[in-house]
């Protein structure tokens, strides 16, 4: 019996796929070593570009409902589109109203745009959905691709989209999407999955290092008086970072702060004192130390300091 392996027509589109995914693997090593959001954004833009994608839109949210995606100023957005398409797309939400947005909410996965003719056609859509349609037919956005991510927990949604280059209608980008769907979904999925570790910029506020460095320390555990002795600040300074950060964050209580900074990536792990204890005569002895400083009450006085003999 003759095994498809054989069939050299079988072993000439094995042989183009893995010539795809030799032509990536510099792409997706760029993506992988990137330290900015801007510079993996960027890498995975210019290879969508270059198989008629100039286009694309980006969206991550920890901050899902049942009913929306969260603040929009939690989410990450990225886009290539210029700043008219931005208004737009935004402007009283327009991008929730359309189907491709609801699509994705809905699924996760990918597909052509091809499925909202249909829908069109056969009349499943809503009036504000064809309304949505019609608004983006202007701009010439008719055709593309939506990469609607795995969710890693319920509040998590992440998603992009491809729009075609003016003049690639649903069947040139069927075919497109027929030849370079393992690349594209493949870049985009490490794109994504490189992109959701970095820090969320805030557009309209943001925590100063001090901020994030004592949520970090609140984080480990530590109470204000211990990340007073382990800042070499006051407690009363440490509260403050505290109470600026809850407001920064838009919380109420520290626990909900250093929950939100943790889920938006921006605590930072804080770096390792040189010194530990102010009196300790064997510091240097004591930095891989799990505390940060002796515990024994005995060892502090009340102004934070304590005598070499209590060490």
């Amino acid at each position: 019996m003759a095994r498809e392996e054989d069939n050299p027509a079988w072993q000439s589109q094995a042989g183009m796929k893995v010539a795809h995914v030799v032509d990536i693997l510099p792409l997706l090593l760029g993506i992988a070593h990137a330290d900015r959001a801007e510079t993996v954004w960027d890498l995975a833009v210019a290879h969508f570009r270059r198989l008629g994608f100039g286009r694309a839109n980006y969206g991550f949210t920890r901050f899902r409902s049942e009913r929306t995606m969260g603040d929009p100023d939690d989410a990450l957005f990225l886009t290539s589109c210029d700043a008219a398409f931005v208004a737009h797309y935004f402007r009283d939400n327009f991008y929730a109203r359309t189907p491709v947005f609801k699509w994705c909410a809905r699924n996760a996965g990918a597909c052509t745009w091809t499925w909202v003719k249909a829908d069109m056609e056969a009349g499943r859509l809503s009036e504000d959905e064809l309304a949505t349609l019609r608004q983006n037919a202007i701009i010439e956005v008719t055709s593309g691709i939506s990469i609607s991510f795995p969710d890693n927990s319920t509040r998590s949604k992440g998603a992009l989209g491809l729009i075609a280059d003016p003049g690639l209608d649903n069947g040139a980008v069927d075919e497109i999407w027929a030849k370079h769907r393992p690349e594209i979904e493949t870049v985009a999925q490490m794109m994504h999955l490189k992109l959701i570790q970095f820090p969320v910029a805030s557009r309209r506020r943001s925590l100063t290092q001090r901020q994030r460095e004592t949520l970090e320390w609140v984080a480990d555990g530590k109470s204000s008086l211990d990340v007073a002795m382990i800042m070499g600040v006051s407690a009363a300074m440490v509260e403050k970072h505290l109470r600026l950060a809850r407001d920064a964050l838009q919380v109420d209580t520290t626990a909900q702060a250093v929950a939100k900074a943790t889920l938006l990536n921006l605590t930072c792990p804080p770096e390792v004192p040189s010194v530990w204890c102010r009196v300790c005569p064997t510091l240097k002895e004591q930095t891989n130390a799990k505390e940060p400083f002796h515990r024994d009450a005995d060892h502090w006085d009340d102004q934070g300091a304590g005598s070499r003999a209590d060490c």
